[in-house]
């Protein structure tokens, strides 16, 4: 029973954290998963599972951070901090440049901080994932408006932690163990936003 269990969380383990591949589809954060002006905040909850490029994202930082980052909470907690600082310069209608470039090298590069285990020096780390952040929540900040759009935002925080702490479950108890998940998972990962980079070209 006990090992069945095993295989059985292993199995899940390993299909959330391939889920990227499946993106490859996804050109970015375009109008087909973009929030509207009048979302509220189950929009906002519901949005990062949904978002396939956000939802890779927030995943990799929370594998990322259980493989190599010490604290385990700092760059998820950047993460979560400059998601709203992004969305709020978006409320107040500063004009963010490169969003969708730099969403996609967010991908690139957290996919191969995962694959590589790669450990930095913790404001770096911090920094990495809070810059990343701003552009994720500078997407959304300009399609927000409103009086829902701080219970939008609010609901995004909530998903956005959640995930994070999925990824970093996913990583103490599955990822860790096998070093080809992690492997695959941060290539997959790093080659959508690969993939994404060369269609914005």
């Amino acid at each position: 029973m006990k090992k069945e269990a095993k295989t059985r969380s292993f199995v899940s383990a390993a299909a959330l954290l391939l889920l990227p591949a499946l993106a490859f589809a996804h050109p970015g954060h375009g109008a087909q998963d973009a929030l509207h002006a009048d979302a509220g905040f189950l929009d906002g909850l519901v949005h990062p599972f949904t978002g396939l490029d956000h939802l890779a994202a927030m995943l990799a930082v929370g594998v990322w951070s259980a493989l190599a980052v010490r604290p385990v909470w700092l760059a998820p907690a950047a993460f979560v901090a400059l998601l709203v600082a992004g969305a709020t310069a978006g409320f107040l209608g500063v004009a963010v440049p490169a969003v969708e470039p730099m969403i996609a090298a967010s991908l690139l590069v957290l996919g191969l901080l995962v694959a590589w285990r790669r450990h930095l020096a913790l404001p770096l780390a911090a920094g990495l994932a809070g810059a990343f952040a701003f552009f994720h929540g500078a997407a959304h900040g300009t399609e927000l408006g409103g009086s829902g759009q701080w219970l939008a935002l609010a609901g995004m925080v909530i998903a956005t932690a959640t995930l994070h702490a999925a990824g970093i479950a996913l990583g103490h108890a599955v990822v860790a163990r096998h070093r080809w998940l992690a492997v695959a998972a941060g290539a997959s990962t790093a080659l959508l936003g690969a993939t994404l980079l060369v269609r914005m070209a």
